[in-house]
């Protein structure tokens, strides 16, 4: 059966189950603005068996958790700047990203909006993350609560409404009016909770991926950055197509063409650059002259599982020998014959290029760490059909885990982050007051900046 009909179907099963559920438990079922909130004592116990038992521990990683809240925020304050320069300023990339900058993550979602930067989401994928990431959250909240002394009165679950398929939450019910007398430092312990629990689970997702990705994916294929190319000074074009160079213009309309350099042959425009009198073109090459794309699995039925085994292999054939190239493009694999061509140091060639990237920005650095056990330039292919699926559920789970500590620390009263804020103000200047007032501007300004980054958006497509 297919994957994806076995998924629609639980998911129409859940919302049955939930809308049965929510008619017959609606006489314990409360609303609290955009949420209907169901309260129970599931947990509690267990919240409290936690806090006692682990009760050292729990104050050693209460400091742990706060000074975790706030490189949480400051990394987020830093993305969040990030992201409104580039809605600013960079509108192919928004129109590229196509969502709105505010949109739950839904199941099927990279299917729907075509996003394939970033794997399938499935519904089984997004229940079960929910459940992870919202009971661990709200756990942990319990459990340094405990600690403090402050107890949880209430659990349970949240439901939105208006959103399909229902979206839900889980929660503690704190004892406020006990809370709100604790030390500054304890309340802040409890407030970071949270977002501490989801780092945890982020970190776990990394390890679990880690060891399963080496366990289950093995080395297919190589892949390139691009075909090879050179910059030269567009003065020294000797001719295009057989005619000599009169002037630039139009020149970055030759998509391929016969450029002589020098002697040097050339097949295609790269990119101009005609302020500083430069243009990047693509040697004339096998490779860019069959068009071929996606990862290189074999040469002449050679299994090519590194950069070494590519060499290795070219430079068993001399120049104009035919090969046999088998390459994978994500959704087939094909198999073209080719001549190898002369490279500038006078060796066969398929020429492609293979670029040693360095990682720009702390998310981009972060994502690099994080997949660090994974080669550069090598093609993984699952052992197992399942395996995948798997994989991609682990990836989901550490990317949202992360995302959701993040944005939850934002200084925003709506949320943990927001309170969390008003507590350090308050720590700092003794006055309930400024506390309050530097919240309140805090908030109003993020708003702010929301509403400008939709504007940008929405501009972004006209």
């Amino acid at each position: 059966m297919n994957f994806m009909i076995l998924d629609l179907t639980l998911l129409g099963l859940f919302l049955i189950f939930v809308g049965i559920f929510l008619y017959r438990k609606r006489k314990k079922i409360q609303r609290e603005g955009l949420l209907y909130l169901y309260r129970t004592s599931w947990g509690i116990k267990l919240i409290e068996k936690t806090g006692k038992k682990y009760k050292k521990t729990l104050q050693i990683l209460s400091h742990v958790s706060v000074w975790l809240g706030y490189v949480l925020m400051g990394l987020m304050v830093y993305l969040f700047g990030k992201i409104l320069y580039i809605y600013i300023f960079h509108a192919d990339i928004v129109r590229a990203v196509k969502l709105p900058p505010i949109m739950p993550l839904i199941p099927y979602l990279p299917q729907m909006f075509k996003l394939t930067f970033l794997p399938p989401f499935y519904f089984s994928y997004w229940i079960i993350i929910l459940a992870i990431i919202a009971i661990t959250h709200e756990f942990f909240h319990g459990i340094f609560a405990s600690i403090a002394k402050v107890k949880t009165k209430k659990t349970g679950f949240g439901f939105f409404p208006f959103f399909l398929p229902v979206f839900l939450a889980a929660f503690v019910e704190l004892d406020e009016k006990v809370m709100i007398k604790k030390s500054n430092f304890k309340q802040r312990a409890v407030l970071s909770a949270g977002t501490f629990a989801n780092t945890l689970t982020a970190i776990l997702g990394i390890i679990l991926m880690f060891g399963f990705f080496s366990l289950t994916f093995s080395p297919a294929g190589v892949v390139y950055d691009d075909y090879a190319y050179n910059v030269v000074n567009i003065s020294s074009i000797n001719t295009i197509n057989g005619l000599p160079l009169e002037n630039y213009e139009g020149l970055e309309k030759f998509t391929t063409a016969e450029i002589i350099v020098n002697g040097q042959n050339y097949y295609a425009v790269k990119q101009l650059d005609s302020s500083n009198g430069l243009i990047a073109l693509y040697y004339d090459a096998p490779a860019i002259k069959q068009n071929i794309s996606g990862a290189i699995l074999e040469i002449n039925g050679e299994k090519i599982t590194s950069l070494e085994k590519l060499s290795m292999e070219i430079e068993k054939y001399s120049i104009g020998e035919t090969i046999f190239l088998k390459t994978f493009d994500g959704g087939e694999i094909q198999t073209k014959e080719l001549i190898l061509g002369e490279s500038p140091e006078g060796n066969s060639w398929l020429g492609v290029t293979f670029l040693d990237k360095k990682p720009k920005g702390v998310l981009a650095t972060i994502s690099a760490w994080t997949t660090s056990y994974k080669k550069p330039h090598i093609y993984y292919k699952p052992d197992w059909e399942f395996t995948q699926f798997i994989y991609d559920f682990l990836w989901w789970l550490t990317l949202i885990s992360f995302s959701v500590a993040l944005v939850n620390m934002l200084p925003m009263g709506i949320f943990d982050g927001g309170r969390f804020f008003y507590l350090t103000v308050l720590a700092i200047t003794k006055s309930e007051k400024k506390a309050e007032n530097a919240s309140k501007v805090l908030t109003k300004i993020f708003l702010f900046l929301f509403f400008i980054i939709m504007l940008f958006w929405v501009k972004s497509f006209f």
